[in-house]
């Protein structure tokens, strides 16, 4: 997970749709809009804004986040918005935690085909992050020039799960203890396979040892939860049945939890009715899979580098993590931080961790951090992989620490 800040200053193109509709069951405060961008011939994307509201500043005096959600085909403009950070939540009630209150949020459905964002034919979805980052970078272009009063306000890319894969890939754009020892041998040497075919290059290869790995995971702890692990639910147990291709499983487990039923009654009925610009033939999340699918060999391929120039470019970037996270552990995290070439690496390493209080329960101890010129990392604790959800005062905490509104 991680974010990313630069000042925005972009210009290009027209907008193709912008609408406000007033007759939503239960209309918001703040201002929003939301249209759509043709992005490549065939491949459209859909964003939706909503203006900072707080009573103390106004959005001008605001920052803007875009928010990326992982999969990749998880939808920022329904489960990011419904479920972790816009201003109402899944049951159309106010969120005491969104995001909303300190600065303008734009949730963008990406790559092409995720939540309201469709491809007209199978070749116009993306395949790796350097096409996911070019048609990012469309959509800002022509966002900007439409939303000029943006232009002159700081920028923030957040992102969960594999969008952090994407931000990193956007931002350089725009810059120019479950286990015995016999559970934890097996799991050793899944995972060295897939070092190994990382290593080689082999990357759809390493996506399919990927699932053997989770496989094998499961296997040994009684079905833990990937995004975390002191949850367990029964039914959504993800072991593989006879038969069932690797990215099949893969599917189950990072795509089917970003489209429960429950949302995607909400986004394809009342939402869809709000939106008043969608398309007839799609509907919310009905190409997510074919997203997922269509990025595959792409996975594993490392991205450290491009972190690397995004540090040596002045951008500050943000790295935040669940202690509860087991598919984005805070041990991986580390690891991969291990390997950046910056030069400011080994006085970050040697700084001590500072605690934070958890502004729900003031006294406790709700974090961690450090940070060292451009580089911060948050260790977010009693959290999993979907942190705003988690802990969303944490959450929001940290927001103001990035933005500087502490």
């Amino acid at each position: 997970m991680m974010g990313l800040t630069k000042t925005s200053a972009c210009s290009v193109v027209l907008l193709l749709v912008v609408a406000i509709d007033t007759g939503f069951s239960n209309p918001l405060k703040s201002k929003e809009s939301w249209g759509y961008v043709d992005v490549r011939e065939g491949a459209h994307m859909f964003w939706w804004l909503y203006y900072a509201d707080s009573p103390s500043a106004s959005y001008s005096q605001l920052p803007l986040v875009m928010w990326l959600q992982g999969g990749p085909g998880g939808s920022g403009c329904g489960f990011g918005n419904f479920e972790e950070i816009g201003p109402l939540d899944r049951d159309l009630e106010p969120r005491k935690n969104s995001w909303v209150q300190y600065s303008s949020v734009l949730f963008v459905d990406n790559p092409v085909g995720t939540g309201f964002s469709y491809a007209d034919t199978d070749e116009a979805f993306a395949t790796d992050v350097a096409t996911v980052a070019s048609d990012m970078l469309v959509l800002l272009k022509q966002f900007f020039d439409k939303k000029e009063e943006f232009q002159s306000v700081p920028f923030y890319i957040f992102s969960e799960s594999y969008g952090g894969k994407m931000a990193a890939a956007i931002s350089l754009e725009l810059t120019k203890s479950l286990l015995d020892d016999y559970g934890l041998r097996e799991v050793s040497s899944a995972a060295e396979a897939v070092k190994q075919a990382v290593e080689q290059g082999q990357y759809l290869k390493a996506t399919e040892l990927w699932s053997v790995t989770e496989s094998v995971v499961e296997q040994n702890t009684n079905g833990v939860n990937f995004y975390n692990i002191l949850t367990q639910d029964p039914d959504e147990k993800m072991t593989s049945v006879a038969g069932e291709g690797y990215l099949s499983l893969l599917m189950r487990h990072h795509i089917s939890p970003l489209h429960r039923q429950s949302l995607s009654q909400l986004m394809n009925g009342p939402i869809r009715k709000k939106l008043g610009i969608i398309p007839q033939n799609v509907t919310w999340g009905g190409q997510a899979e074919a997203v997922f699918s269509s990025m595959s060999g792409d996975f594993m391929r490392p991205v450290v580098d491009v972190v690397d120039q995004l540090l040596d470019a002045g951008v500050n970037v943000t790295v935040y993590n669940g202690q509860l996270d087991l598919i984005v552990d805070t041990m991986g995290q580390e690891q991969w931080v291990k390997q950046l070439k910056w030069v400011g690496l080994q006085s970050f390493s040697q700084m001590k961790w500072t605690a934070l209080d958890d502004p729900a329960f003031p006294g406790v101890t709700g974090a961690f951090y450090k940070t060292y010129k451009n580089f911060s990392f948050y260790w977010i604790l009693k959290a999993g992989h979907m942190i705003p959800s988690d802990q969303g005062p944490m959450a929001l905490q940290m927001l103001k620490m990035i933005t500087q509104q502490n």
